[in-house]
């Protein structure tokens, strides 16, 4: 198990908003045992005594770290400015998952016991469908910063999300791809051993369907094979006008590699897993072109977006990815929800949540729907010069 410990100091009249390992002295349970989790006043002026204990189960080592690293900058940004905000003070440990669902449902036990009024994560879809159950039926409420997979929320009414679902973000991505490439005929490429992937490609071959595009093949692989040549050799055959592909990034990286090796030109689009800086830092030239559908434009000229950049580029001398930007945002949403009523028990947060509408941030106008899930622009990707920038 890994902990993340980071003290934020604060005067006496500020809030102190404490990333502490779940093992730290005074565990997060006393907060919500003691009834202190109610406050005066609401939004701004929101005032709670005692500290609002919130957990995070984040994939930092293992096979998404890459996703969960993000993630962890993100909630770190966000707890840095709350504490500055004042007025509500956050105990908040993250935990480590090793991208290993077993070690996620030891984490949400953790939680739930220790009386975490709300719990962030896990990073993939595949270990939310069996973590998220424990929180539902504990009544514990959950915000998924990155769980993207159909069904999700189907697991209950606690089960929230701020990430926009592949069945959201795909059909704009191949309605684009299609008036953008002109596709007529495409390979449909997966790996069918993840809930994330296997949701990824139900969302593609529905909208290639809707959009009148033939598939010519689907091909599928393993979520840890790195080797795609033969299959890429078998597509090429088809002469495809494009590559359709759901996988993590641990694939997408030598898929595209070995695809532009082989000499296949034609687009590759990639779902959600593709939406990660690895991709060109790791494929280079040959992510040149690659489509990728997404739920934040780094290039947004919003307010709320333009000073994240800013604070983000500070903090860790790096350009933030999508991962960091919803967990980042995550933290500010549950923040807006407890300061609409003051009040952090589990109960007054799973229906602020559940009334968040027209908020500003980060991904754009963000609201929550009666199914409990984001409702915010998505935008469409291609690699340009070593960036994402918006397909035109």
């Amino acid at each position: 198990m890994r902990s993340t410990t980071l003290h934020t100091v604060a005067a006496a009249t500020a809030a102190v908003f404490v990333l502490a390992s779940c093992s730290s002295e005074g565990g997060s349970g006393g907060s919500e045992a003691s009834g202190e989790l109610s406050g005066e006043g609401t939004g701004d002026s929101c005032s709670i005594e005692g500290e609002v204990p919130l957990g995070a189960v984040l994939s930092l080592t293992g096979a998404a770290a890459s996703y969960g690293e993000s993630q962890q900058r993100g909630l770190e940004l966000a707890a840095k400015e709350l504490a500055e905000k004042g007025g509500i003070t956050y105990d908040l440990t993250i935990e480590d998952d090793q991208t290993d669902p077993k070690q996620g449902i030891t984490l949400f036990d953790q939680f739930v016991n220790d009386g975490a009024s709300l719990i962030i994560g896990p990073t993939l879809s595949n270990a939310a469908v069996q973590s998220d159950p424990i929180a539902q039926e504990a009544g514990v409420p959950v915000l998924g910063i990155s769980n993207t997979a159909a069904g999700i929320t189907d697991i209950g009414d606690y089960i929230f999300r701020n990430s926009l679902t592949e069945q959201a973000v795909i059909p704009q991505t191949i309605a684009k791809a299609t008036e953008e490439f002109g596709l007529e005929k495409v390979v449909v490429m997966y790996s069918n051993d993840d809930a994330f992937t296997e949701s990824g490609f139900e969302a593609f071959e529905a909208a290639l369907e809707d959009e009148g595009v033939e598939i010519a093949d689907t091909l599928t692989f393993s979520k840890a094979d790195t080797d795609f040549r033969a299959l890429l050799t078998e597509a090429q055959g088809l002469e495809p006008d494009a590559l359709v592909v759901s996988g993590l990034i641990e694939a997408a990286i030598p898929l595209v590699t070995q695809a532009r090796e082989l000499g296949i030109d034609v687009p590759i689009i990639g779902g959600n897993g593709f939406n990660n800086p690895r991709l060109m830092a790791d494929a280079g030239e040959a992510a040149e072109g690659v489509v990728v559908g997404a739920a934040w434009n780094s290039a947004s000229d919003n307010p709320e977006n333009q000073a994240f950049l800013e604070a983000y580029q500070a903090e860790y001398d790096a350009a933030p990815d999508q991962f960091a930007a919803q967990a980042y945002t995550g933290l500010m949403l549950i923040d807006e929800a407890i300061r609409s009523e003051c009040a952090a028990d589990r109960e007054s947060l799973k229906t602020a949540l559940g009334e968040l509408e027209d908020v500003p941030t980060v991904l754009g106008e963000f609201s929550i729907d009666e199914n409990r899930d984001a409702v915010h622009p998505a935008v469409v990707q291609v690699v340009q010069d070593g960036k994402f920038a918006v397909l035109e």
